[in-house]
Formats: C-alpha cells, structure tokens, sequence
C-alpha cells in the first residue's frame, strides 16, 4: 500500500514587498497601489484554474489586504475590553467626493417663523400621548380618550365585562323637548303633501 499524498499549502508571507509602498487611510481603512498591473502576459490557464490575469488580480488584492492589516496592527492602538480586543481607528484623511452637491437649506415655512419667534416647540412623543391617553388604574393600562376602542370599551365588551356608565340618568325635560320637536316635525311634513 502506498502512503496518501497530502498536499499542503504554502502559507504567503505576512510582509509584502512593492515597488511603489502603499498609501493608506486607516479611517476609512483604504490602501492605495500605485503600482500597474501588467495585462499583457500570455493567456494560458495557471495552476490555479483560472487564467493568469485574474490569478494576477486575486494575488494583488490579498497583497492589498495583507498590507493594510499589518498597517493597522502597527500603527493603532489595541484595547482589550469585556467585549472583546477593540482596535481604534484614527480620523479619515481623505475626502470622499459626492455625487450630488449638498442640496441648499430649504428656507423656513411662515409657520416656522412664527414658531420661532414665540419660543413654541414641537409636543414629544410623550406630551402627545399623554393627550391622547389616560392610565386606568383599575386595569393598569393606558386607555384612549377619543377614537377608536375609547376607554378600553371593545375589550370590555370582548370580556363580557359590564359598560362603565351602564346606569344613566334621562333628563326628563330634554326627553320631552326633543319628543315635542319630533312631533313638529312630522307635523310640519304631512302640511307640505
């Protein structure tokens, strides 16, 4: 029987070597490579399946990526936290171009103005709700004032616990007034056929 051949990878080396150093920007973790790539090698298919071009780009990237992590490593201080190893990043130093220029401040409404001039401020989120709603003690949740499912009534009801003001008075004389217009109504109608 015949041993298995093991085939092992060449580890890369950590130091990359250009002719042209990189330039980096380590806040927004940027290195740079002046230096060319040249295309014009002949089209043959390396060792790695792919052809030499694109065997030519992968080794340019990693030797990108291997330069700007021993950069960082180098230059940043490292903390070593509860969360974990934190390294901190310096301010960028490049300035990255817009597509658009800024849009130009919008100039304020006449309602702004006059807000400004009196000093009134927006209402929170909290100053809204606590318009809209009131804490119910006897249930420990916070009730609608107005609008749909008013004072919790449709969870009652879903519940089959008994209306809130299931006893009201009747003003007998509203009751009576609105009987008496009713009735002119009615009057009124049959006058006009």
């Amino acid at each position: 029987m015949s041993a298995p051949t093991i085939k092992s990878k060449t580890k890369l080396e950590v130091a990359v070597e250009r002719p042209t150093p990189y330039t980096f920007d380590l806040g927004l973790l940027l290195a740079h490579d002046a230096n060319p790539i040249t295309t014009s090698t002949p089209a043959e298919t390396s060792s790695m399946g792919v052809d030499p071009l694109e065997a030519q780009l992968i080794a340019t990237a990693r030797d990108g990526a291997q330069g700007l992590i021993n950069q960082l490593l180098t230059t940043c201080p490292i903390s070593s936290t509860p969360q974990g190893v934190l390294l901190s990043l310096p301010a960028p130093s490049t300035a990255l171009p817009r597509e658009k220029p800024l849009p130009a401040p919008k100039a304020p409404t006449k309602w702004e103005q006059f807000a400004a001039k009196r000093g009134i401020k927006p209402k929170t989120r909290e100053q809204r709700r606590m318009k809209s709603q009131t804490y119910n003690e006897a249930t420990g949740q916070w009730e609608k004032t107005w609008g749909f499912n008013k004072d919790g009534r449709i969870d009652r009801k879903e519940k089959g616990m008994v209306q809130q003001d299931w006893l009201v008075e009747v003003d007998e004389r509203k009751e009576r007034e609105e009987k008496e217009a009713r009735g002119r109504g009615k009057a009124a109608k049959g006058k006009k056929k």
